[in-house]
């Protein structure tokens, strides 16, 4: 029985959320990288449902840390085993662990990823060709350790994101829709990592999903990919200070309407589709169906931590910077290149003394753990993508089609994500609580 025939159900910000059918039950799953803010949240989903999911191993070269596991019940914590796996090493070094510990798994969920550094001052996903050989890798090596260890689960979950349809690339066709041709104007690790689970599925008669986000909202000690992490430092800062919260890119960046990919959502969505028998071997995108613009979140953001005034984007264009990349071809396959236009970057205001300093103070005050300016171009690189790039959408039709209902309000989750971020030593507390946008 699927669970469109029954009732669904909210939890908390969540609505909307499918039910399942009671016999699903006594499952096992393996959630590589689970210490990344995709893992761990989609770990947090099954571990709600002690009856559906007895088990949980996480695997990946780190357990996550305690302040993360700090955030789940006992009973939760109960049910989740750490593995040891370097997904780099060789394929029976990874076996071995899976063997030592008896591993099982109904589904797995695939969630490993690596970043390596582009070069000083090269835009992120630059180094295209690093990201497929060492992305491309993890995979492999993983699926060749299942051979070995002799573990065949029902479902096979990867997770993609939105780089899938070239949005790092320039204009695309929006909104993105599942089946839009792959954008090969430059490597693209999702594809090799595709073809790899599909090969590998079809030897073994084992049924995939793959699941596209755009840019994630969730908490996490490894804030690196979670874009708008940067923007609440700015914010917390800047109040700080006694500054007025300023919006560092055009009026096109501040009026373009983008979409976000709460992790928590995205797991339950993921949990469905390897549940749901019609939507094996489906692609998916994830989105919270909640577009938001800069224009709405900015006020918001500043309103949170408690900044004294908004100054919205910059006018004049003698004050704007653009870095035109010239002509280049575009995923489109036509028009210009975009450019990328903005009043200042947030990578060059970390740099500064005054902020750095600013910050340590909030550490201080607030006892957080965690200083995002020890790593300005691992952590605000992404920011700065998030507030003056492109805005994501995704279609979620063919989800939709396929049956599935869950909704949340993106400025009730992203709110959620702080206030987790607080709890793990990430951020300083707000100060005010979140109001849907309804």
């Amino acid at each position: 029985m699927g669970s469109e025939s029954l009732p669904v159900q909210t939890k908390g910000i969540f609505h909307s959320l499918p039910t399942f059918s009671p016999d699903l039950k006594n499952l096992t799953a393996i959630v590589t990288g689970a210490n990344g803010i995709s893992g761990f949240h989609t770990m947090r989903v099954l571990l709600e449902s002690p009856h559906r999911w007895t088990k949980v191993w996480a695997a990946s070269r780190r357990p996550p840390p305690t302040e993360m596991m700090d955030l789940l019940t006992a009973d939760q914590r109960s049910r989740v085993e750490h593995v040891a796996c370097d997904f780099l090493s060789k394929p029976e070094e990874i076996a071995k662990q899976l063997k030592d510990k008896g591993v099982t798994a109904d589904a797995v969920f695939f969630y490993s990823y690596a970043q390596p550094k582009p070069p000083p001052g090269a835009p992120a996903w630059s180094n295209a060709q690093e990201l497929v050989d060492t992305n491309a890798a993890l995979l492999r090596n993983f699926l060749g350790a299942l051979d070995v260890a002799r573990i065949t689960p029902k479902r096979f979950l990867l997770q993609t994101g939105a780089k899938n349809y070239g949005v790092h690339l320039g204009p695309t066709r929006t909104p993105h829709v599942e089946s839009d041709p792959r954008v090969t104007l430059e490597p693209n690790f999702y594809y090799p990592q595709e073809d790899a689970l599909f090969e590998w599925c079809k030897k073994h008669s084992v049924h995939w999903n793959v699941i596209c986000p755009a840019w994630i909202l969730g908490a996490t000690t490894n804030a690196a990919m979670n874009a708008l992490h940067p923007l609440a430092v700015y914010a917390a800062v800047k109040t700080h200070k006694g500054e007025n919260l300023t919006y560092n890119g055009d009026f096109t960046s501040w009026m373009g309407v983008g979409e976000y990919s709460s992790a928590m959502l995205t797991g339950y969505l993921s949990e469905w589709a390897v549940l749901e028998d019609k939507c094996k071997d489906h692609k998916f995108n994830a989105s919270d169906t909640s577009p938001l613009p800069m224009n709405r979140l900015w006020p918001e953001l500043g309103r949170w931590y408690g900044c004294k005034d908004i100054d919205g984007p910059e006018l004049d264009e003698s004050k704007i910077t653009a870095v035109d990349p010239g002509n280049v071809p575009t995923p489109l396959g036509y028009g210009p290149s975009r450019k990328t236009r903005f009043k200042f970057l947030l990578t060059k205001w970390a740099e500064e003394p005054e902020n750095q300093k600013a910050w340590q103070e909030i550490m201080k005050k607030h006892n957080l753990t965690h200083n995002p300016f020890e790593d300005i171009e691992g952590h605000f690189t992404f920011g700065d993508a998030a507030a003056i790039g492109s805005a994501n959408l995704l279609s979620m039709n063919k989800a939709r089609c396929f049956g599935w209902t869950g909704h949340v309000d993106t400025l009730e989750s992203l709110h959620k994500a702080y206030s987790e971020l607080h709890l793990i030593g990430m951020l300083p507390p707000m100060v005010a609580k979140a109001r849907p946008l309804i």
